[in-house]
């Protein structure tokens, strides 16, 4: 895990899920345009200060990516989630009920339900999910004018994973495929992420209601003009 992420330790303020990505997952929905012409300016300014996560010469084949389709309400979710923060300068207000930590139990529980398998190498999974993010959320998940708040927010050796919550564990799964593809797996172990991923992710969007926000939260700063569109 350290060594997927070493290269953008050294760039604290590179910020993905990012635009660019977020736009090209969603490019058939109504502000796409809108989103993908900030992407292009963020990412035009950042080239030459932000490294990719490894060089070109070691690009990841095709091939070993996990095939993660993002239900179309989720890109939606994603979509809202850009354009409220970097749009609006609004935020998720923190610490979120249920935070990811919540989530992950909360998703093995649902398992357990419907009688499907939650054996060690899911609960590893999950708990690797997990780890991932706390890892990832301050190098490759937050967005430039989120950088302040997850500062004040994470200090003492806090987890982000008990502070943030679905907007921001959603994210990661838009960069889990080009993350994976640097790990070396076996086969059998591909195909059971895969699964549990894609499980992972219809869990998301059956409880989409009860685990994401439906508006953000107005900074002190944000003009007041903005906050009519919580209404």
């Amino acid at each position: 895990m350290d060594r997927l992420f070493k290269h953008n330790e050294e760039n604290p303020q590179k910020i993905t899920v990012n635009k660019m990505q977020v736009a090209e997952i969603n490019a058939k929905t109504r502000h796409a345009s809108q989103i993908k012409s900030k992407a292009s300016d963020v990412a035009s300014g950042k080239k030459r200060k932000n490294d990719s996560l490894i060089k070109d010469k070691d690009a990841v084949p095709s091939e070993k990516l996990l095939n993660l389709q993002i239900p179309p309400t989720l890109k939606k979710q994603l979509v809202d989630d850009c354009e409220f923060i970097t749009l609006l300068g609004k935020h998720v207000k923190l610490p979120r009920s249920p935070n990811v930590d919540s989530i992950l139990q909360m998703f093995g529980e649902d398992r357990l339900k419907k009688g499907l398998m939650l054996d060690d190498s899911v609960r590893e999974i999950l708990k690797g999910l997990g780890c991932y993010f706390d890892k990832a959320l301050p190098v490759m998940l937050l967005y430039q004018n989120e950088r302040k708040q997850y500062e004040d927010a994470i200090k003492n050796d806090i987890s982000p994973s008990s502070v943030y919550g679905a907007e921001h564990l959603l994210r990661l799964f838009v960069k889990l495929p080009e993350l994976l593809g640097y790990v070396n797996i076996e086969e059998e172990t591909v195909t059971l992420l895969q699964q549990t991923f894609v499980d992972f992710l219809k869990f998301l969007q059956k409880n989409q209601s009860q685990l994401f926000l439906s508006t953000y939260h107005v900074t002190e700063d944000t003009d007041t003009s903005t906050n009519e569109h919580d209404d």
